[in-house]
Formats: C-alpha cells, sequence, structure tokens
C-alpha cells in the first residue's frame, strides 16, 4: 500500500505542475547540524539573525514539527532562456538574479503543494505541513536525501537533469513512507562555481560566506556595501548567478516551461538610469508580485547606484545628482561614490561643497571625503 501510494503522490505532485518529486525520512544526517553550527559560528550568516534564532529547529525536520516521518521534496525547473553571463556586459543596464525575473516562486509553489498536502490528507487520513523556503527548515540537505540531485561546492543543488535551476518545495507528512535513494556527489575535480565568484564568497568547497557573497549583499545586507565589494558587484543589482550558471551540469538542463513562472520582460535588462530614479511607489509597482519586492527601495537604488558607478558611463551622472539628496542614507553613500568614479574633480569638489557640511550621517561624510 504504502509503495502504491508513494507512486501516487509523486505522480499527483507532477500532475499540479512540478517537474520532479522524491522522497526522503524526515530527518538529517548530523552532518548538516554541524555545518550550520560551524556556519554560525564563524559568522558567516552576517545580517541574517533568523538563521541563528531558530538553529535548533533548523537541524532536523523533526524539530520543526516531531510526528513528521517522511518528507516529498518537489521541484520546479526555473531554467533561464537567456544567458545568465552574458548580461553582465552590458554596464548601463542592471542585471537582476535569473530566479527573480518572474512572479515570487514562493506563491506559486505553495499554492500547489496546499493541493497536494489537502489530497495527500483526504486520501490517507494523515497530517501534513508544507514549506516552500520560510520556515527553518533545510530543503537542499532534505533533497540531496531524497535524490534529487546534490549540494554542489557552492553549496547549491545541483541536478544531472535541472542543472542548477530549481526551486525546491517541502511537504512534511506522519506517514512512513519508503524513502528515494539519496544521489552522490557528482562535482568532481572540478571547482568553476568556486573560481568564477568576483568577491571570492568560498573559503572553500562546500562553505561559503555569505558575507562576500553578492546575493547576500545585494538582498538580505542592510547597511552600507563595503568599498572592498563594489567593483566587483559590476552591473549586478539583485542576487548574483556566476557559481549556478558556469557549472558543467547545466549541459543538461533546458528552459523551465511553467507559465506561471515566465520571464518579465521589462525585468531582463532595466535601464540604471530609470532605476536609480524609482521612488518608493513606483519601486513597488515595478516589481509587484516579484522577489525583489522584498529588499526594498532603499537596499535597491542603493545597488543600482554601485552598478551606475561600475559602468564608467559619465551619461548616467544625472540620475546620479538626483540622488544625491536622498531622504535614505544607504542612497545618498552610493550616490556619492557613484558620483566620485564618474564625475570629473572640480564637479566632484563642487558638489562636495555643496552637500558635505550639511550632511549628518557619519558614512555619507567618509563617502564625501574618500573618493573612489
Amino acid at each position: 500500500m504504502e509503495d502504491t501510494l508513494k507512486e501516487r503522490l509523486k505522480a499527483r505532485a507532477r500532475d499540479l505542475g512540478f517537474d520532479t518529486a522524491a522522497i526522503a525520512p524526515a530527518s538529517l544526517a548530523d552532518e548538516a547540524g554541524e555545518h550550520l553550527e560551524a556556519f554560525l559560528a564563524l559568522g558567516r550568516h552576517g545580517d541574517m539573525d533568523w538563521m541563528a534564532a531558530h538553529a535548533d529547529r533548523r537541524k532536523s525536520p523533526t524539530a520543526l514539527w516531531a510526528q513528521a516521518r517522511s518528507a516529498l521534496v518537489v521541484a520546479t525547473n526555473y531554467g533561464p532562456e537567456l544567458d545568465p553571463m552574458a548580461r553582465l556586459v552590458a554596464a548601463s543596464t542592471g542585471v537582476v538574479s535569473v530566479y527573480a525575473l518572474r512572479r515570487d516562486y514562493h506563491d506559486v509553489m505553495k499554492g500547489r503543494l496546499k493541493q497536494l498536502a489537502q489530497w495527500l490528507a483526504h486520501d490517507a487520513g494523515v497530517q501534513v505541513k508544507v514549506f516552500v523556503d520560510t520556515a527553518p527548515l533545510m530543503e537542499k540537505p532534505l533533497a540531496m536525501r531524497a535524490g534529487l540531485g546534490w549540494q554542489g561546492k557552492h553549496t547549491n543543488l545541483v541536478s544531472r537533469r535541472f542543472g542548477s535551476w530549481l526551486f525546491l518545495g517541502v511537504l512534511l507528512t506522519d506517514l512512513e513512507l519508503e524513502p528515494d535513494a539519496p544521489e552522490a556527489d557528482h562535482c568532481g575535480q572540478c571547482r568553476a562555481c568556486l573560481d568564477v565568484c568576483p568577491t571570492n564568497a568560498f573559503p572553500a568547497p562546500y562553505q561559503l560566506d555569505a558575507r562576500r557573497c553578492i546575493s547576500y549583499l545585494t538582498i538580505e545586507h542592510k547597511g552600507h556595501i563595503d568599498r572592498e565589494f563594489r567593483a566587483a558587484m559590476g552591473n549586478r543589482i539583485y542576487g548574483c548567478d556566476d557559481c549556478l550558471a558556469v557549472c558543467p551540469w547545466n549541459k543538461f538542463a533546458k528552459a523551465g516551461s511553467e507559465a506561471r513562472l515566465a520571464v518579465i520582460d521589462t525585468l531582463a535588462a532595466p535601464p540604471l538610469a530609470d532605476l536609480a530614479g524609482l521612488d518608493d511607489a513606483a519601486f513597488r509597482e515595478l516589481f509587484r508580485g516579484t522577489p525583489v519586492k522584498r529588499t526594498g527601495r532603499d537596499r535597491f537604488v542603493r545597488n543600482v547606484l554601485v552598478a551606475i558607478g561600475n559602468s564608467g558611463d559619465p551619461g548616467l551622472l544625472p540620475a546620479v545628482r538626483q540622488r544625491l539628496p536622498d531622504a535614505s542614507v544607504l542612497v545618498r553613500a552610493m550616490a556619492v561614490w557613484a558620483l566620485s568614479r564618474l564625475s570629473d574633480e572640480a564637479e566632484f569638489a563642487t558638489l562636495k561643497a555643496r552637500f558635505l557640511p550639511g550632511e549628518a550621517d557619519g558614512q555619507v561624510r567618509e563617502e564625501w571625503e574618500m573618493p573612489a
């Protein structure tokens, strides 16, 4: 009965639009918890205090829900049709990570997982809970244990069928189901993902220092971006795909076909000048329903101004000047930095004499006094 139900469950998941699904025990090897503890002890989580706050619950699904016995891990392919790396050469346009060029996957996947959970609860009379990256649950180790892929040297999931491009969700149940075979590591001697990182965010294979990661810096980091990382960010304004895009296993990947997760054309190559001029209302309207909205206008425009500073295009100076008196200190600081990179000494000195005397924020004052 269990095997029959297991196959029906996986088939139902595919019928609902998930590209693949597999079963794992609702437990993780001690090694997963040990890696998490080491990551946190070294402070590599940066501003992500929520990781430390729920660390004990994160170590095992049963710490989150004691009755859990099995985990169905589902995945949706979001493989890009565009070349993620090719966009990096267009310095006057911004690069948004492939996963965020579309409707927020949390909404799409959670709705379908809830349908699947309702079906299983009704069909088998069991308890269920669903998760899509919004609870202290380590989806990637579970996906590896279920056989959907393995955590590569960049710590992200890699699939032999889908390469680097999978959104994950988890359905926990108190029903015992026969687990699928776990996936082995197929990275071999390859270190393409480690070597491509612009900010050297990988201290060693299978280790990430989020504080150096462009995805962290542009999405999670709430403060000013250190000078050490600004030039390396290039025109990446939300996330970074480099370590995913260079993985050789992507030769087996195919473009995602989920219509509800289609790329929004206006986000594929947005002009930096337009993005720098966004106020809060315009930001919310442009990114409504997408993952980008969660970072907020101020942090986003901060990122845009870093990209403008890296563009080498003096034609973007009008957009920079408009942000010098911005209400956000994050925005003002990066506007000064971008100005120092694009303007001549005379213009910088003139604007410094105008804005510095009235500047109350220490970080912004420092940017005026330390031009690039």
